[in-house]
């Protein structure tokens, strides 16, 4: 059975659709003193895939006890999808005294499930961090589902180049199309220096490609640098839109045509659904 945590309501059900298999009932309280209780209904089935996207620290709290109810209940296979994985980009100790916090959540994540299963995380070396069967599932080609058939000599284009790789997967699942990087320098967790690319994007469409937008900060300066070049139109692509705080109007107001997410984060963006390819891993 499937079993959704609270924050992956809508993938979880896409998810059993694809499957074919039946998706739990779950309940999720919260008591007076601010402790959370997330619990299974009735549950008949040997496997349970509880999906729940780690947006918040509440929402890690369900999943391990998703994870304990379905024992609870009698599973005796847990497998855990984690559509969007939190704290994956705290995957290092960048300073005396920090903990490695991604390593943290995989310990406590590893002692209630067989297998893991995460989307496009920011890092792919983050399943070295689980004690029990982790694998990537890659979402990144579906980004050029919801693009319009009509761009123009696009560009598929990634802020640094790091994320080069979802720019080429998408380019290459559209059909044609150049690809290029930003040079981009981090400032601070909110700020960036972005250096422009040398494509010549005047008169053309360009896409801009990342795994996660989370204030916007980034793709906002890139999309300025773009509208300096003389671009035609901007589109804006993710597999995970946080889109936290003003992200949203920071890239509206930089002058995006649309912002294009998928449903491991579910947001009004989310215009494709990552449950195919989630349900061929499982």
């Amino acid at each position: 059975m499937i079993v959704s945590g609270s924050t992956s309501q809508s993938l979880a059900a896409a998810l059993a659709e694809a499957t074919g298999e039946a998706l739990a009932g779950v309940e999720f309280e919260r008591f007076p003193d601010g402790e959370l209780m997330g619990k299974v209904g009735e549950f008949e089935a040997d496997r349970a895939v509880v999906v729940a996207s780690t947006v918040s620290s509440d929402a890690h709290i369900e999943l391990l006890q998703l994870q304990d109810a379905v024992r609870e209940a009698g599973a005796e296979e847990v497998v855990t999808v984690l559509p969007y994985m939190g704290y994956a980009r705290q995957d290092a100790a960048f300073e005396p005294g920090q903990p490695v916090s991604v390593r943290a959540m995989a310990r406590a994540i590893s002692t209630g499930t067989d297998r893991v299963l995460t989307v496009n995380p920011h890092e792919p070396d983050v399943t070295d961090h689980f004690s029990v069967p982790a694998e990537t599932v890659d979402a990144a080609g579906l980004l050029a589902d919801p693009l319009p058939e009509d761009l123009v000599e696009p560009v598929f284009c990634s802020p640094d180049e790091g994320a080069i790789g979802i720019a080429e997967t998408v380019r290459e699942t559209y059909g044609g199309g150049e690809t290029d990087f930003f040079e981009k320098t981090r400032l601070s967790g909110s700020e960036v220096e972005i250096e422009p690319s040398d494509t010549d994007v005047e008169g053309r469409d360009v896409v801009l490609t990342d795994d996660i937008i989370a204030t916007g900060s980034t793709m906002s300066e890139s999309v300025a640098v773009l509208e300096e070049r003389g671009a035609a139109r901007v589109f804006v692509t993710c597999v995970h839109p946080m889109l936290a705080a003003n992200a949203h109007t920071k890239l509206a107001r930089a002058g995006v045509e649309t912002v294009f997410g998928t449903d491991t984060i579910e947001r009004p963006v989310s215009a494709v659904s990552v449950a195919p390819v989630v349900a061929d891993s499982l």
